[in-house]
């Protein structure tokens, strides 16, 4: 599904327009956007959790050169699925 079957979708169960429902989606990927750039974590009760983790350093390779390259750390994001869910 791309964002535009989701805002169809929820448009669609929610009784709003396709305009208030993209407003809607929009504004709450803005939040958690926001919200893992702050560094914190956002958990939809009986969807999942989305956080930010800590990728460490490391070594990879380059596949065209066969040279090992170095890998720097950074933040990626990350979601846990609910139980409910699954």
């Amino acid at each position: 599904m791309n964002k535009t079957e989701l805002v169809n979708a929820i448009a669609g169960k929610a009784g709003l327009t396709k305009v208030a429902s993209r407003k809607a989606l929009d504004a709450a990927l803005q939040a958690l956007a926001a919200d893992l750039k702050a560094g914190n974590s956002t958990t939809l009760i009986g969807f999942g959790t989305f956080s930010v983790t800590k990728r460490k350093a490391r070594t990879g390779i380059n596949p065209r050169t066969k040279k090992a390259i170095k890998i720097p750390a950074k933040k990626v994001a990350k979601f846990k699925a609910s139980k409910k869910l699954l």
